[in-house]
């Protein structure tokens, strides 16, 4: 989970934000980074759903009985989550998350959810490179860890369900100006660099 001391908004832009990106672009480490630099907090729902089922609390108790069955957890379930995670915040601590939403259902639930707080979305950051480049990197990096399981077919149907997933939450965004793409090539802190410039 990400640590939840309160941490006051930089001067790099008013408004909560979206990190998004394909496969392989290096959304992970660069998630890291920005957290670390400018003291905004990561909100990721893979963490907050570990979390939950860990201490085993009411609403991941319920999101694992959806899990056992094979379901996935309803929307509602995952926004109570987040609306839990941001009221241990204070209201000018800047709020990242990372994979969410992931569809657009998920993105007005998240819209009304902020709204409830008087908070909002600033920006919606994408970080992008040449498909042809990120497969290289999976690749290369799915031979230095000795997996097996980055094959080619693999790898392209996780291009598809990215794209289909995130494309509509993109135009969502993209309607209200809140999108900014960002270049993912090149060096790691220049990167860092055009993604906080982006915020802005």
């Amino acid at each position: 989970m990400a640590e939840r001391e309160s941490r006051s908004h930089d001067a790099t832009g008013i408004g909560d934000l979206i990190f998004m990106g394909p496969p392989g672009v290096g959304k992970g480490t660069q998630a890291k980074r920005l957290t670390e630099r400018n003291g905004w907090v990561q909100l990721s729902t893979g963490e907050l759903f570990r979390d939950h089922l860990k201490r085993q609390t009411p609403l991941g108790q319920m999101a694992q009985r959806y899990m056992d069955r094979g379901d996935y957890v309803p929307d509602d379930v995952t926004i109570d989550m987040v609306r839990e995670f941001l009221s241990e915040l204070t209201p000018d601590t800047r709020v990242m998350f990372d994979g969410f939403p992931r569809t657009v259902a998920q993105a007005l639930a998240l819209d009304a959810l902020l709204a409830e707080r008087s908070r909002s979305i600033g920006r919606v950051l994408v970080l992008d490179a040449p498909r042809d480049e990120l497969v290289r990197r999976i690749l290369a990096r799915s031979r230095a860890e000795g997996r097996a399981d980055d094959t080619p077919d693999v790898i392209t149907k996780r291009f598809e369900v990215y794209a289909e997933q995130t494309q509509p939450v993109v135009d969502h965004y993209h309607a209200k100006d809140l999108v900014r793409r960002v270049n993912g090539l090149g060096g790691i802190d220049e990167i860092t660099d055009r993604l906080i410039e982006g915020a802005r």
